[in-house]
């Protein structure tokens, strides 16, 4: 698990409305998810156990629980299943040590609405969290499929996206790294996090795969426009609104008629 960087987004209005359970036998790792999710605002409660859990969303009736598929008296699908008895709505993020492809569909299959292997991102579990909670009929209006930044708009249900109302087409790895520096807009991302995040395997600290990917977006994104990302050296990458300059105004002191100022030559 990486948890080099503590993933921090504004808080949107609905963000004290969401409940979160966090389900694994690990009290560090309980710990960690907990304190960064509460970052986000939102409301977070914790089980070490299936009967804990399930007690748990049985009182709480979380709206997005992280569950660990292995735990000490259930396996994690019984816990689902349990929990789903009561909340059909509420959407599962698992927690598998076992990255193996039919594993991984099992929990799907199962009921489960995504997952991420271990070792993992804290980036990575919180902004699938996020995803979830915009698919969640339980939060209602924070589903929006929408994300802005400046004048980039992006549509995750129609991956539709626009700069300043023209239409700029994509590739779906090109879509992916967009959406990521969106969700954390103003926030310098290394190349690791991207890697991790997008690609969600790893090619290597060598692999030029991500300055390849950020010169794609660039030509598409902000050719011939004010740049919206933005690389650190050695640091890593950002997505940033441009800045705009003001309009400085004097005003005729004869008629107090303001005359924009004349620019400087």
């Amino acid at each position: 698990m990486h948890a080099d960087s503590m993933y921090q987004a504004p808080h949107s209005p609905d963000a004290a409305r969401i409940r979160v359970l966090v389900v694994d036998d690990e009290a560090n790792l309980r710990h960690l998810l907990s304190a960064v999710l509460r970052q986000q605002g939102w409301k977070v409660l914790v089980a070490g156990t299936g009967a804990a859990a399930v007690a748990q969303a049985r009182d709480h009736r979380p709206h997005l629980v992280v569950l660990d598929v292995v735990l000490p008296d259930m396996d994690g699908l019984e816990v689902l299943e349990r929990i789903r008895e009561d909340l059909p709505d509420t959407l599962v993020l698992f927690l598998t040590a076992n990255s193996s492809v039919s594993d991984r569909i099992s929990g799907i299959t199962a009921g489960g609405d995504d997952y991420v292997t271990k070792p993992f991102s804290i980036d990575e579990v919180v902004a699938r969290l996020r995803g979830l909670a915009r698919r969640s009929p339980m939060i209602g209006q924070s589903g929006s499929p929408l994300m802005t930044v400046g004048d980039l708009t992006l549509n995750e249900d129609s991956h539709a996206v626009t700069r300043a109302g023209d239409a700029i087409t994509l590739t779906a790895t090109e879509f992916a790294l967009l959406r990521y520096l969106m969700e954390n807009a103003d926030r310098v991302l290394s190349k690791h996090q991207i890697l991790d995040r997008v690609w969600e395997y790893d090619f290597g600290r060598e692999s030029n795969i991500v300055e390849l990917y950020i010169s794609y977006l660039r030509k598409k994104i902000d050719a011939g426009r004010p740049p919206m990302i933005h690389t650190l050296r050695r640091v890593g990458y950002m997505l940033q609104a441009p800045r705009v300059e003001p309009v400085h105004v004097a005003s005729d002191s004869s008629s107090g008629t303001p005359i924009p100022s004349s620019p400087a030559v």
